[in-house]
């Protein structure tokens, strides 16, 4: 798919939990090529949202990416589409080395009987990976020994050789050093060229200096949706997002 045409188009998405709407037909468009970040307090619905996108929660409505209809697929279908998620807590291998977590990782769009032969060199696209998260230099080393940030640019590369067209990820800077926010920042920027990259983060600073756009949910729905500059300077977001009166006397 090009530019032109690659991207998520979430329509009328619904996700009741026991009476409780979590998110309340919500309309969203998600464009290739720029970093996307969700905002809004605890319980807007944000990790629901990826949840429902990525087949862990059931939804009605219409979640189409391509020509395909994401609701009606099971999560590894989503996943061999071209749609991956990472998770709060980073989900990696921590027994296996940096190299094999991304192997393994790739072997969603390899053959079984490929998978069981005897491997010569690193896939050029595992190479590429630990290029682009920066940890070519740790390749042999177990990912549990990993510091925090790095296990996250593992998760990511992870997405990476699985070709993941579409990034979901959920508040992959919390617990970060500010060094290690500003590497995740530029890895975003680098693999965001070309990929739909979505964010869930609550960490404002990152937001500020790394979004192309923001949306803003509260209560299941969109809240609003624009530039940083324009969200900041949005009266609801003020009044819902950042609890603040409309003289600024309170904060969250």
């Amino acid at each position: 798919m090009s530019a032109q045409n690659d991207y998520v188009e979430i329509r009328d998405l619904t996700v009741e939990f026991d009476g409780f709407v979590a998110v309340d037909s919500l309309d969203l468009t998600l464009l290739q090529g720029r970093v996307h970040f969700l905002i809004g307090p605890n319980g807007a619905g944000k990790t629901t949202l990826v949840d429902a996108v990525t087949g862990l929660a059931k939804a009605s409505g219409l979640v189409r990416y391509g020509n395909t209809d994401l609701l009606g697929l099971k999560p590894h279908q989503i996943v061999r589409a071209g749609v991956g998620r990472t998770f709060q807590t980073a989900t990696v291998f921590e027994q296996l080395t940096v190299l094999q977590n991304l192997d393994i990782a790739g072997g969603v769009h390899r053959k079984a009987r490929s998978m069981l032969r005897a491997r010569r060199g690193i896939p050029s696209y595992v190479e590429e990976a630990l290029d682009t998260i920066g940890l070519g230099a740790l390749r042999d080393r177990p990912a549990g020994v990993l510091a925090h940030g790095q296990k996250q640019w593992l998760e990511i590369g992870m997405l990476l050789v699985q070709d993941a067209r579409v990034m979901l990820l959920d508040e992959p800077v919390a617990g970060m050093s500010a060094e290690e926010r500003d590497e995740t920042g530029e890895l975003l920027r680098r693999i965001g060229t070309e990929r739909t990259v979505v964010v869930i983060e609550h960490d404002m600073e990152f937001v500020r200096t790394y979004a192309d756009v923001v949306t803003v949910m509260h209560a299941g729905k969109v809240l609003t949706e624009g530039t940083v500059a324009e969200i900041q300077a949005n009266q609801k977001v003020q009044e819902v997002y950042l609890g603040r009166t409309v003289e600024g006397a309170t904060h969250a």
